[in-house]
């Protein structure tokens, strides 16, 4: 089976009890650029997301990673899928009984050969490309909203991931650490190659990170291309959405 995108999530069928939540969606994202999946609450944007590492499974449908079909593999080789496969979750998820450099250092722990030291120096090494020197011996009730967030990215950067998940980056972060962390996003793409996928409500900072966008509307992808294109896109549902107080960036 020819598969396009790096990416690859063909005719997903997602249902929790009688209430449809995935309706048949497509989307390909192509190597090494960064995705974005708008949608308001509830249209099944996150949980499109989760099904891009195996999280959730669909009732049917396909996904794939680098030509891998996963959603028929058991939790053995889901495992190994997820060291390639990093997720930011929207409340960060980090370990609250464990200091930053220990949160940073456990999948390395769990799933690397590195010695102590080795480790220790490749913790250094992210800590630092997260803007995040200085803060090892922290627990994250310590930390700010924006140090959880970029802690979280410095645990999902720990395995040299080839795809980053990001669910809702920005929530609950102000002005400055949200551009903050937009900054990041791109950051990892241009200098570490990855392929990111961001779910998100925030039509500004989708505006900054996208190479192009997706939206998403009660389980249905209503739109896929550029910036441009979604501004002149005639869909009602579309431009209700950039209407309704979400006004796009110049």
């Amino acid at each position: 089976m020819q598969v396009a995108g790096f990416i690859e999530c063909r005719n997903l069928l997602k249902s929790f009890g009688e209430k449809k939540v995935l309706r048949g969606v497509n989307l390909s994202v192509a190597e090494g650029e960064t995705m974005v999946i708008l949608g308001g609450s509830g249209s099944g944007k996150t949980v499109l997301l989760k099904h891009m590492n195996g999280l959730m499974n669909p009732e049917s449908g396909e996904v794939f990673l680098d030509q891998l079909e996963i959603t028929r593999l058991g939790e053995e080789d889901l495992r190994e899928v997820r060291k390639k496969v990093a997720m930011v979750f929207q409340g960060s998820a980090l370990f609250d009984s464990l200091t930053v450099e220990e949160n940073v250092a456990y999948p390395l722990e769990e799933h690397s050969r590195l010695c102590v030291k080795e480790i220790a120096e490749k913790v250094r090494q992210i800590l630092s490309l997260v803007d995040l020197d200085g803060s090892e011996r922290l627990y994250p009730a310590e930390l700010s909203g924006g140090m959880k967030k970029r802690a979280a990215l410095a645990r999902a950067l720990a395995l040299n991931p080839k795809i980053l998940l990001y669910d809702e980056p920005t929530t609950g972060l102000d002005p400055a650490m949200t551009h903050r962390i937009n900054g990041l996003i791109r950051e990892m793409q241009t200098r570490l190659g990855v392929t990111s996928v961001v779910v998100t409500h925030d039509i500004h900072s989708a505006f900054v990170i996208a190479d192009r966008l997706a939206f998403i509307r009660e389980g249905q992808i209503r739109f896929v291309g550029t910036r441009a294109e979604l501004q002149t896109s005639s869909d009602l549902a579309v431009r209700e959405f950039l209407d309704a107080g979400f006004s796009p960036v110049p």
